[in-house]
């Protein structure tokens, strides 16, 4: 098992959301070209996990396009953590949105 999230991405819309439950775990939201935009997590104060989760993230993008992927873990922090470090591997840095709610310093992750 990698520790990169391998589910392809789909669009964010009702009809996808209906699939998704509530469940805690972690997601990915990015733009229709697949560059991921923000990094989030659904967890013990989501009222309905994931779906709740990214049934908000739908609303503030108010119609554009987006896209998500999600993962299911109970260790979503840690989990969150991981697939930051492996964001800021990948690219050299961490996501807008990311950047700016960030609040601790963030370890370093070599992938191999």
């Amino acid at each position: 098992m990698g520790i990169r999230i391998t589910k392809p991405f789909q669009p964010l819309t009702p009809e996808n959301l209906k699939e998704v439950h509530a469940y805690l775990g972690v997601y990915h939201l990015a733009e229709p070209d697949g560059a991921i935009y923000y990094i989030g997590y659904a967890g013990g104060k989501a009222l309905f996990g994931l779906q709740s989760e990214l049934q908000r993230e739908m609303d503030a993008r108010a119609g554009k396009p987006t896209l998500f992927r999600y993962e299911v873990n109970m260790q979503y922090l840690s989990r969150h953590e991981e697939l930051m470090m492996l964001h800021v591997a990948d690219h050299g840095e961490l996501p807008e949105r990311n950047r700016r709610e960030l609040k601790h310093k963030l370890g370093r992750l070599s992938p191999a």
